[in-house]
């Protein structure tokens, strides 16, 4: 039951209406007995929406497309992790004195990293990164924090050699993927998105032991079909999305987010052809 001691949080970003952290959040508050809820809320101006947050009196929000990185000038504070991806996804209220500040966190560096882990060591890998947009910022920081070595392939060459002079690591074109070698392969692309498309050819698959995709519609994306067929170990989007929502969860309320629930409410809208049903 909402009612006028129902905690508000939220998803900032536009479009937000088909986001899938909803379900997961709202999974976790009714688990653990939490009188709290988290909505969608479209945006078209990110100032405008951080004065509502403060007006309106959030418990919190999440960030995402396209204002991951135009909110950090209008939050009170930003972790010295966000500042160095360049992008918060998570803001935090902190009360000081009769004041509420906003601070800005960045979680999606540790879902792809806790992503990768449940199934894999990462210190001294060799992790190929596809990409070179947000998500590639942010995920290669996390690898790099966890002792990975990284590459940086993508078809962008100036974003991409940007990206790796940020990052300190290598930078190669697309047009080099298939003589790549390393232990890990993660597409950071919108690439196979609803669609049958992938960047990399079946036979350079076999080399890799672990493949992640963080793209989650369709559950099981080209890439990760061929890359189970050449016998890696495969990591679907749905992961990365999951433990970064777990880690704005633990930030948000202080306590252990319940993971199982949190993974069955996502999974609860994956049909039958692995697409999200909308």
């Amino acid at each position: 039951m909402i009612d006028g001691n129902t905690q508000v949080y939220g998803v900032l970003g536009q479009p937000v209406r088909h986001s899938l952290s909803p379900l997961m959040q709202n999974a976790a508050f009714a688990v653990l007995g939490i009188d709290a809820v988290y909505l969608p809320m479209p945006v078209d101006d990110i100032a405008d929406a951080v004065r509502g947050i403060r007006a309106l009196g959030l418990a919190g929000a999440s960030v995402t497309i396209p204002f991951k990185e135009s909110v950090m000038p209008y939050l009170d504070y930003v972790d010295d992790i966000a500042r160095k991806i360049g992008a918060v996804n998570t803001v935090r209220i902190e009360e000081s004195g009769e004041s509420r500040l906003l601070r800005g966190s960045n979680t999606d560096w540790i879902g792809a990293v806790r992503a990768l882990t449940e199934v894999i060591t990462l210190k001294d890998r060799h992790v190929v990164v596809l990409g070179s947009g947000g998500s590639a910022r942010a995920v290669g920081f996390g690898l790099l924090d966890a002792g990975a070595k990284v590459t940086l392939c993508s078809r962008d060459a100036r974003k991409g050699q940007e990206l790796a002079s940020r990052l300190r690591c290598l930078w190669v074109p697309l047009t080099m993927v298939d003589a790549l070698r390393g232990d890990i392969l993660v597409n950071t692309t919108s690439v196979g998105l609803n669609s049958d498309e992938t960047l990399m050819r079946p036979f350079s698959l076999h080399q890799y032991d672990v493949v992640m995709d963080i793209v989650y519609s369709p559950l099981h994306t080209r890439l990760l079909c061929d890359a189970a067929m050449a016998g890696c170990k495969i990591i679907h989007g749905l992961e990365m999305l999951l433990f970064q929502g777990v880690a704005q969860f633990e930030l948000w309320t202080g306590k252990k987010a319940p993971v199982t629930a949190m993974r069955q409410a996502l999974l609860s809208v994956v049909g039958d052809q692995g697409k999200i049903k909308q």
